[in-house]
């Protein structure tokens, strides 16, 4: 029992001693990717370990001081392992090396871990399993935070780990220790569950559109660390300043609803009064130092919680629309059904010598958006209701699509009347 007490000891000590060792007054965005790189490893090597259990390649022979069937302290120390220590490396060796180097290392030292471990004669097949589910996502949000590199990868490797992070082990750590189950969300009549999904991905509508619009607007991710460089007022953040945490609580009740947790539906609550309270000062002091004025006047009129019934705007943007064009009109008289404010709605054959192909619609910031996309974003202009059928449409995999259905229907590019130059 001591041998084991000793053993599970290192496990964290270990990793942590040698992530303090290589940690050399690292620049904010490191330290911040080297944290984040760290939570990514923690949920992937979780993830892995709930895979390689329920496939029976090894499980853990302790009792005590588990998660999910994990021993925490080994997770913890696991996950400092494979995400902050090789960021911190000065002289970065590239990824299939490290991957390499880790799985020798696990060859030698998981086979000594037999008071801790048992392995299964298959325990190979999840040991591959954990080095390629785990490990390169740990390596690549810490390189292309650290770097600045790849913006639309870092976000999705946030995504999926705050994902994982607030939707399965926040659940996972209340329910453990509250009420509720996850049995309860499987076990319901098919109209139950899928009614509670549904609802959930409904409610992710305006948290997503407020991740793409941090990247597309202000060409930075949701992590504190890697912010926008710019203050993002387009999307959401023209109705609420809060999108992504208000998307979060939502789902979080949702899901409490549906595992039958009181003690979810508290934590979620918590988790707005830590935004308001503890975290809101920091970010909004941070924000005031790095966007001045513009922040100033934004936080004035948007609530963090609370969504105004118009648009946050300083000057009107134009949507451009043919007059000669049946679909067209048809659009111009649902966008004008909404009230939109601060939208002007203009003929698209006077905006250029050559006409439009599309509708545009057009800020004077330097947004522009086409199509399908330019009449979602003059929708947002109609209040909250009507700005979230725009955010929807708009999502990245949603858009396309619906771009090639209206395009298939007439609604396609088409040569408009020449306006000749006076």
């Amino acid at each position: 029992m001591i041998e084991t007490a000793v053993l599970r000891s290192l496990c964290l000590v270990v990793p942590v001693g040698l992530a303090l060792v290589l940690w050399r007054r690292p620049s904010r965005r490191m330290a911040g990717a080297a944290l984040l790189a760290f939570l990514t490893a923690f949920v992937t090597i979780g993830l892995a370990n709930q895979v390689a259990m329920a496939a029976g390649w090894w499980r853990f022979e302790v009792t005590e001081g588990l998660f999910l069937g994990v021993p925490l302290d080994l997770w913890l120390g696991w996950a400092v392992l494979w995400g902050p220590v090789p960021l911190l490396i000065r002289r970065r060796p590239p990824i299939w090396v490290v991957v390499v180097a880790y799985g020798w290392l696990d060859l030698l030292l998981m086979p000594r871990l037999d008071s801790l471990l048992q392995l299964n004669h298959t325990w190979l097949y999840g040991e591959l399993t954990a080095l390629l589910l785990g490990l390169p996502p740990a390596l690549l949000i810490g390189r292309w935070t650290t770097d600045e590199r790849h913006l639309t990868g870092r976000l999705l490797l946030q995504l999926a780990t705050f994902t994982g992070l607030v939707f399965w082990l926040l659940p996972a750590a209340v329910m453990s220790r509250g009420d509720g189950s996850w049995s309860h969300l499987r076990e319901a009549p098919l109209w139950q569950s899928s009614t509670v999904l549904q609802l959930m991905a409904l409610a992710a509508v305006p948290g997503l559109s407020a991740m793409v619009e941090f990247a597309t607007r202000g060409g930075g991710t949701p992590y504190p660390w890697d912010p926008p460089g710019a203050l993002v007022t387009t999307g959401p953040y023209a109705y609420v300043a809060n999108p992504m945490q208000l998307s979060a609580v939502l789902m979080l009740l949702l899901l409490a609803v549906g595992t039958h947790s009181w003690s979810l539906a508290v934590a979620a609550v918590g988790t707005v009064a830590f935004a308001q309270f503890v975290a809101d000062p920091h970010e909004r002091g941070d924000l005031r130092e790095r966007l001045g004025d513009e922040w100033l006047a934004y936080d004035t009129q948007v609530r963090p919680w609370r969504l105004r019934r118009t648009p946050y705007a300083t000057e009107p943007a134009a949507l451009y629309l043919s007059e000669t064009c049946t679909i067209c009109q048809q659009t111009k008289s649902l966008v004008e059904s909404t009230k939109p404010q601060y939208l002007v709605i203009c003929a698209a054959e006077g905006y250029t010598v050559t006409g439009l192909r599309r509708a545009l619609y057009v800020r004077p910031d330097g947004l522009q958006a086409s199509g399908l996309a330019a009449v979602a974003r003059g929708l947002e202009h109609g209040g909250p209701v009507w700005a979230y059928v725009g955010w929807a449409i708009r999502l990245p995999v949603v858009r396309p699509l619906l771009q090639l259905l209206v395009d298939g229907m007439g609604g396609g590019p088409r040569q408009l009347p020449r306006v000749e130059e006076s």
